[in-house]
């Protein structure tokens, strides 16, 4: 099989590990088979590929979408290297408002599963990154929701030793006990 599934400390979280060949010319490595997925855990129509760069010190999220548009997501860092965060809000689960932190990077390769529910969000550490990431729903505005960044209730550890660079946006986001 081309990929190892890591299930992490919060349930339905995967990470998931590509097998790499590489040689003198380069590598290759599958980046999705669904016949591998699905019995995995991952049963998910992927309808959107999206993909974003940003620059070290930028942190993106913590962002979703509400139901009817939320989405799952396939998150990859093919340049760079990120922290990728994953804040469960699903209000009956056992794990509400607790967060995984994975580094995704163009050199592991690995790629974070994160089904509907989570709030998400990276900050990046190397000069520049490019993320790609597949969606179960396409992006609705209207249904576009996040998180802030910094809410204490979550308390995550980002990893960083600076003040991030934020979009307006992020900067003025709700805090987890402000959301209906």
């Amino acid at each position: 099989m081309p990929f190892e599934f890591e299930r992490l400390k919060i349930e339905d979280l995967i990470l998931v590990k590509p097998k790499v060949f590489g040689d003198n010319r380069g590598f290759f490595a599958e980046c999705y088979k669904k016949s591998d997925f699905v019995p995995n855990g991952i049963n998910v129509d992927f309808v959107q590929d999206n993909h974003s760069k940003s620059s070290k010190g930028v942190l993106r999220g913590l962002h979703y979408q509400q139901s009817p548009y939320a989405q799952a997501k396939l998150v990859r860092c093919i340049k760079g290297r990120i922290y990728d965060v994953a804040v469960d809000i699903r209000p009956d689960s056992k794990s509400f408002g607790k967060y995984v932190k994975v580094e995704l990077s163009e050199d592991n390769k690995y790629m974070l599963y994160i089904p509907e529910g989570f709030a998400h969000g990276f900050v990046v550490l190397s000069d520049e990154a490019e993320l790609i990431y597949k969606t179960s729903a396409e992006y609705a505005p209207e249904y576009d929701s996040g998180i802030r960044w910094d809410d204490k209730d979550l308390n995550i550890d980002w990893g960083i030793d600076f003040e991030p660079v934020l979009s307006e946006k992020d900067k003025n986001l709700p805090y987890l006990k402000e959301l209906k």
